[in-house]
C-alpha cells in the first residue's frame, strides 16, 4: 500500500467523522425530522388498516357460498380456540381456517419480561387450496369442527356431505416441533383424478422481539433450504421478493433469535417467496410471504405430511431437532444459526459451541464465560503470538543495519537494489519479513469464529453483566431522547472501552514495529488511529456482550506483549542473530527468503529489459 493510498484512507475516514459533528442537527431539525417520521408512520398505519380491510371485506365476499355448495355449512360458523402444550411451547389453534394462529415459548421473556409470543392474531395466516371439480377449497374462509383433542393432538375436520377433509395436530414431547397432516377421506368425487397438488399460502409479520431495532435486522431475514443444497435467504436490509426453481425442504420466517419453519415430507415447489421491511418502532421487523405449492393425494391413501419448528435458533436445539423429522434428508435445521464461513463455521461448530457450552455448565455469569473464553482462545494462540512477537523483534534489531541501507540508496530509481540488498541482510541473519505476518494470520479465523459465534448465542439473551442489562444488545447506560447521526440515542460503554483499547493495541504494535520516521509508516499511523474512532460508530449498535469480548482481548493483548517485552533481551537476541550468521552455510537461501530473492532477481530482469526497450526508441 502506497503512501497516496494510505493518506486517501486517512482523508476518508476524517471527512466521514466531520461530516458527522458538522451536520449533526440542531433542536429545530430534529423536530422537523420527528414530524415527518411520525406522519410517514401515520401514514403508514392508514394504508396497512385500508388493506385489512380491504382484505376482511374480500374474505366476506369468498364466504357467501350457494346454498347448495358442499362447504355450505362450514362457511358459517363462530370462531373457537384449542391449546396444545407442553413444557416448552404453548399453540393456540383457531378452528376457523383450522390454523396455529399463536405461538409462545414458556422459557422466554419479551422485553417486557412477559412470556415470548412469535406471533398472534392477525400477526399470522395460514391458507391451504384444494382445486376441485367444481369448486375450490380455501381453509382460511372455512369453520373446521374441533375432533380428537388431548393436550398435544388435535384434528380440525372440514365436514363435506359424507366426506371430510382433516388436519391433523400433534406437538411432539419435550420438543418445539408440531406434526401436522393434510388428509382426505372419502371426498374422491370431490377431485379430479388429475389432482395432485395443494397450494401453500403462509404469511407472517416479524414481531421484534430484541431491544435494539438496527442490530436484530442484521440477522432478521426469510430463510429457504432447497433440497440436497446449501441454505440461502432473501435480504435484510431491503424488500425482496424472489421465485425459486429449485424444489426445497423448508421456509424459515426468521428472527434474530426465533424461527418459525415449516417442512414438507415431499418438498415444496414453485415457490415466490417476500420479505417486505417494516417501520422502525412499528413493533415490527420484516412482513413475510411464501406462495408455494406441495403433493396431495385426493384418494385420502397418502396423507400430505408436514412439520412446523416454532422455537429458538440455539444451535443444539435446532440439531436435535433434525431427529425429529419426517423427512428422510436431513433437514440441516442448524443452519439457521449462522456461524460464519466454512472454515469459521467449522471452528464454531465443533470449538467454540462446545467451549462456551462447557464454561456455561459451571453456572457462571455469561460475562465470566466470555472472560474464560477469551483467556482460553488467548493461550490456544499464544505460540503463535510468541512467534509474531520475536519475528517482529528480531527485525526490529536488525533496523540499524536496514538503516544504513536506506541511507546507501537514498533514491527512488534505487528502490530495487535496496530492495534486494535488505532482503539479503534478513537472509543471512536467518531472518524472515513475513515471520510475523504468518503466525497472525492463522490467529485471524479463530478470533473471527467469537465475531460470528457472540451475536447468535441466545444464551447471551437478557443476561446482565456489570452496567449491561443484555449482553445481545447494546448497553444504554448512557442515553439521550433524539438521535444524532451515526451514534444514535446512546452511547455504548463496552464499545467505548473496546476503541480505546484498540487504539492503545495500536500504539503497542507501532512501538514493536519501530516504523520510525517514514512519511509511509507516518500515514498508516494515523490510519491505525482513525479505525478504532470508525470502530466506534459502527459497534455503537452492536450486542454489548460482542464489544466486551473485544474489549478483554484487546486488554489480554497489551498485556501479553508488555510479558513479552520483559522477556526479550534484545541484545541477547542480536547476538544470536551475529552467531547464526556466522554458522549459516554462505550463498545459501532456502524456504521463503529464496522464493523472494527469486522474485527479486526476476523484477530486476524485467526492469533492465523495460529500460533497454526505452533506449532503443
Amino acid at each position: 500500500m502506497d503512501k497516496n493510498t494510505l493518506v486517501g484512507f486517512v482523508l476518508i475516514g476524517a471527512v466521514i467523522v466531520g461530516f458527522s459533528i458538522y451536520n449533526r442537527p440542531s433542536q429545530e431539525e430534529m423536530a422537523r425530522a420527528q414530524h415527518y417520521q411520525d406522519s410517514v408512520r401515520a401514514e403508514l398505519q392508514k394504508q396497512e388498516l385500508e388493506q385489512k380491510e380491504q382484505e376482511l371485506n374480500a374474505e366476506k365476499t369468498a364466504l357467501t357460498l350457494d346454498s347448495t355448495s358442499l362447504f355450505y355449512q362450514a362457511s358459517q360458523g363462530t370462531e373457537q380456540f384449542t391449546t396444545l402444550e407442553n413444557e416448552l411451547v404453548q399453540l393456540t389453534l383457531s378452528n376457523k381456517g383450522g390454523r396455529i394462529c399463536k405461538a409462545m415459548l414458556k422459557e422466554y421473556k419479551d422485553q417486557q419480561q412477559q412470556p415470548l409470543v412469535l406471533f398472534d392474531g392477525e400477526d399470522a395466516s395460514l391458507n391451504i387450496g384444494l382445486e376441485g371439480k367444481n369448486e375450490n377449497i380455501m381453509s382460511s374462509q372455512m369453520y373446521f369442527e374441533t375432533v380428537n383433542v388431548t393436550d398435544s393432538t388435535v384434528t380440525m375436520r372440514l365436514n363435506a356431505g359424507d366426506g371430510c377433509l382433516d388436519f391433523n395436530y400433534k406437538l411432539l414431547p419435550h420438543s418445539y416441533m408440531v406434526n401436522f397432516t393434510v388428509e382426505a377421506k372419502g371426498l374422491q368425487n370431490f377431485f379430479s383424478p388429475s389432482a395432485k397438488s395443494m397450494s401453500i399460502d403462509w404469511k407472517q409479520r416479524a414481531r421484534q422481539t430484541e431491544k435494539g431495532y438496527t442490530f436484530e435486522q442484521r440477522y432478521t431475514s426469510l430463510t429457504y433450504k432447497p433440497v440436497d443444497d446449501d441454505f440461502d435467504y432473501l435480504s435484510e436490509t431491503k424488500d425482496e421478493k424472489e421465485s425459486i426453481p429449485e424444489v426445497l425442504d423448508w421456509v424459515a420466517f426468521k428472527n434474530q433469535y426465533f424461527s418459525c419453519v415449516f417442512m414438507a415430507e415431499k418438498s415444496f415447489e414453485n415457490a415466490t417467496l417476500e420479505s417486505k421491511m417494516e417501520q422502525k418502532g412499528s413493533g415490527y421487523m420484516k412482513r413475510y410471504h411464501a406462495d408455494m405449492t406441495t403433493a396431495f393425494d385426493p384418494t385420502g391413501a397418502e396423507p400430505s405430511r408436514f412439520q412446523f419448528y416454532f422455537g429458538p435458533n440455539h444451535f443444539k436445539t435446532l440439531l436435535a431437532s433434525n431427529d425429529l423429522s419426517i423427512n428422510q434428508n436431513d433437514p440441516e435445521l442448524e443452519d439457521l444459526v449462522y456461524l460464519g464461513w466454512p472454515i469459521i463455521r467449522l471452528i464454531n461448530r465443533w470449538f467454540t459451541i462446545n467451549l462456551f457450552d462447557w464454561l456455561s455448565s459451571w453456572g457462571l455469569s455469561m460475562g465470566i464465560v466470555l472472560l474464560l473464553m477469551t483467556i482460553i482462545v488467548k493461550i490456544l494462540v499464544l505460540p503463535t503470538t510468541w512467534k509474531s512477537f520475536i519475528s517482529s523483534a528480531k527485525m526490529r534489531a536488525l533496523k540499524p543495519y536496514v538503516d544504513k541501507i536506506n541511507a546507501k540508496y537514498p533514491k527512488q530509481e534505487d528502490a530495487l537494489k535496496k530492495q534486494q540488498e535488505t532482503m539479503a541482510l534478513y537472509s543471512q541473519y536467518g531472518v524472515s519479513p513475513m515471520g510475523g505476518c504468518l503466525p497472525m494470520l492463522i490467529q485471524t479465523p479463530v478470533f473471527m469464529a467469537l465475531f460470528f459465534f457472540v451475536p447468535n448465542a441466545i444464551e447471551l439473551r437478557q443476561q446482565s453483566f456489570l452496567w449491561a442489562n443484555d449482553l445481545s444488545s447494546y448497553d444504554d447506560l448512557i442515553s439521550w431522547s433524539t438521535s444524532i447521526p451515526l451514534l444514535g440515542n446512546h452511547l455504548s460503554i463496552f464499545c467505548l472501552l473496546f476503541s480505546i483499547t484498540t487504539v492503545l493495541n495500536q500504539i503497542v504494535m507501532m512501538k514493536q514495529q519501530d516504523m520510525g520516521n517514514n512519511p509511509q509508516m507516518a500515514a498508516m499511523k494515523w490510519m491505525m488511529y482513525i479505525m478504532p474512532v470508525m470502530f466506534f460508530f459502527i459497534f455503537n449498535e452492536y450486542a454489548s456482550g460482542l464489544s466486551y469480548y473485544y474489549f478483554i482481548s484487546g486488554l489480554i493483548g497489551i498485556l501479553t506483549m508488555w510479558i513479552m517485552r520483559r522477556m526479550t533481551d534484545e541484545k541477547k537476541l542480536l547476538a544470536q542473530l551475529e552467531a547464526n550468521k556466522k554458522e549459516a552455510k554462505p550463498g545459501k537461501t532456502s524456504g521463503l527468503m529464496a522464493k523472494l530473492e527469486a522474485l527479486q532477481k526476476e523484477q530486476e530482469r524485467l526492469q533492465k529489459e523495460r529500460q533497454e526497450r526505452m533506449n532503443k526508441k
